[in-house]
């Protein structure tokens, strides 16, 4: 029996999708609560926490990226024609965020909030520009003849902008948990306090989008709610529910590692819920993996690049986040 090379790619792209949230999600979740944070050498301290490992996070995006186009060429043409305007104004966000976190290090005195302001909104602007790209691929994609077929603000949608909403709490969640882990005294202490209503809200966030979800589309609720599939699927909601009510538990008490291992579960349950949803559609709602798949060919010939080199992507990340292990304590850091 020969490898479903199209499913090997999709559990692939998939995994890196999954890391460049995690990775670049408590990131960005840093700039999105600086507002919630005044004291300047509190804020060099927040940044201080991924100075040194920041720019390594946005690896599985590239990956993502590059590998979309190399095996399923056609998802990566429809998907990108129909969200250029949102994944640009990401990139956009990315990039100013990307110089402030240079800038503001080296800025003096008078230009520093110029650079923190530069800072938090390349954080919300990279932030609402995903989310609301993940709410458009969820709503579908209008393909005709191998090509998109939709407008230029299809993706614009009042689900799209909840989902841009939701993503940016999230990550909020994130950065709260790892600043919880990282950090130490007043600071920490202030993210355990703003970590619970974050928490509160991205509850909210899932359960209103796993309700909207299969209200405004019929084939997802087909495949929820019919057995045995509502058997298999059954857990996921419970163990969202466990895994809030533990994370509001660990961030009143004095734990450390628990709230963000305890954040990055409740991420993943909900990149659950939407693989559990379109899967194996890559376009929704009807192209499967095996329709928009490259020649055979191709996919065997990346698939040796990509089995070579996500190891040493994986080694290297472990490495630079031992060698970073640890708290970083306001007035010290990584410069």
């Amino acid at each position: 029996m020969g490898i479903d090379l199209p499913l090997l790619w999709a559990i692939i792209i998939g995994f890196g999708l999954m890391m460049y949230v995690i990775m670049d999600g408590f990131d960005l979740g840093i700039g999105i609560v600086f507002p919630f944070v005044r004291n300047r050498e509190d804020r060099d301290a927040m940044v201080n926490t991924v100075a040194p490992v920041w720019d390594g996070n946005e690896t599985w995006l590239v990956f993502g990226g590059a590998a979309m186009l190399a095996v399923f060429p056609l998802a990566y043409a429809v998907i990108l024609s129909a969200l250029y305007l949102p994944l640009m104004l990401m990139l956009a966000g990315l990039i100013w965020r990307g110089v402030a976190f240079e800038f503001r290090f080296k800025a003096d005195e008078g230009h520093k909030p110029f650079w923190d302001k530069a800072f938090m909104w390349g954080s919300y602007i990279a932030t609402f520009s995903q989310g609301v790209a993940l709410g458009a691929f969820i709503d579908g994609f209008e393909v005709k003849d191998g090509a998109y077929a939709g407008g230029l603000l299809d993706w614009l949608s009042p689900f799209s902008l909840f989902t841009g909403v939701g993503l940016v709490v999230g990550y909020a969640l994130l950065g709260v948990t790892w600043l919880v882990m990282k950090t130490e005294g007043k600071l920490q202490a202030r993210m355990r306090e703003i970590g619970r209503p974050i928490t509160i809200a991205l509850l909210v966030a899932i359960v209103v989008v796993s309700l909207w979800t299969p209200l405004a589309h019929p084939e997802v609720a087909a495949r929820w709610f019919v057995l045995p599939n509502l058997i298999v699927f059954a857990p996921v909601p419970a163990l969202v529910v466990l895994a809030t009510w533990g994370l509001l538990k660990t961030l009143r008490r004095d734990s450390h590692t628990a709230p963000f291992l305890l954040a990055l579960l409740l991420l993943f349950l909900g990149y659950t819920g939407l693989g559990i949803s379109l899967w194996p559609n890559i376009i929704p709602p009807e192209i499967s993996i095996w329709e928009a798949a490259a020649p055979v060919q191709s996919m065997g010939f990346t698939l040796v690049g990509a089995l070579f080199i996500i190891p040493f992507i994986l080694v290297y990340t472990g490495w630079s986040y031992y060698v970073f292990r640890g708290k970083v304590k306001v007035g010290e850091g990584y410069h």
